[in-house]
């Protein structure tokens, strides 16, 4: 009687810290995908770049330079809620979420996507989603939510029709995918080529950091967006 009791109360703990992680892992949104496509190198060997336009708007390249140089310095993953400072609060460098890619990438051109997604939300919080049980914004943790980041740029009219075809992704475009889970991710197309050289690699973090991989059709494309 005595073993069978020990046995109870070591199931409740472990369900008990099985509740805590879960809702841990729902506070951003872009939870841990223990599905990856691939976890080789954070940055291919020796990649093929092409260049950007001559005419590309200065952000852009700000931008895009900003989300290829997280690649190796954001070595792991943490969904957790925390309190950051305002405007340009971050979690520590070398932690974050798939949309903390998106995030610190835009700061490099100058927006502060904390800022600018959480006074639109004080704008029009019936316009953005409420899955998350929250009762007003939120300015640590809304612009760290993939889906707030996707009604973001909806509204700023940024949203571009979604493609089957490669040649529709171009540098700097943001792509909000749903995993096979049924879990939100986004990331940014970079300007690297994959070895096929018909499509461009992702800078994106899906649970092991920052990293660049040809994943743009790997998951279940739902929005499509051009900033600059």
């Amino acid at each position: 009687m005595r073993v069978q009791l020990r046995v109870t109360q070591m199931q409740l703990r472990t369900a008990i810290r099985l509740l805590l992680l879960i809702c841990v892992l729902a506070a951003t949104g872009c939870q841990q995908q223990t599905q990856v496509v691939s976890r080789g190198p954070a940055v291919p060997p020796n990649p093929t770049v092409k260049p950007l336009p001559d005419h590309a708007p200065p952000q852009l390249k700000q931008m895009l330079d900003g989300a290829i140089a997280q690649a190796g310095v954001t070595t792991g993953y943490d969904p957790s809620y925390v309190a950051l400072d305002y405007p340009g609060g971050d979690v520590a460098e070398k932690t974050g979420v798939c949309s903390d890619v998106v995030v610190r990438a835009f700061r490099k051109a100058g927006i502060d996507l904390q800022k600018e997604v959480h006074e639109d939300i004080k704008a029009a919080r019936s316009e953005y989603p409420t899955r998350w049980g929250a009762i007003g914004p939120d300015r640590n943790i809304d612009h760290r939510r993939v889906l707030n980041l996707m009604t973001y740029f909806t509204r700023r009219g940024k949203s571009l029709p979604i493609s089957s075809s490669a040649t529709d992704y171009q540098p700097g475009d943001i792509v909000g995918w749903e995993l096979t889970n049924g879990i939100d991710h986004i990331g940014i197309v970079t300007n690297m080529l994959s070895d096929s050289g018909d499509r461009y690699l992702i800078v994106h973090n899906i649970g092991a950091g920052t990293r660049i991989e040809d994943v743009l059709f790997a998951w279940t494309i739902k929005g499509h967006y051009r900033f600059f």
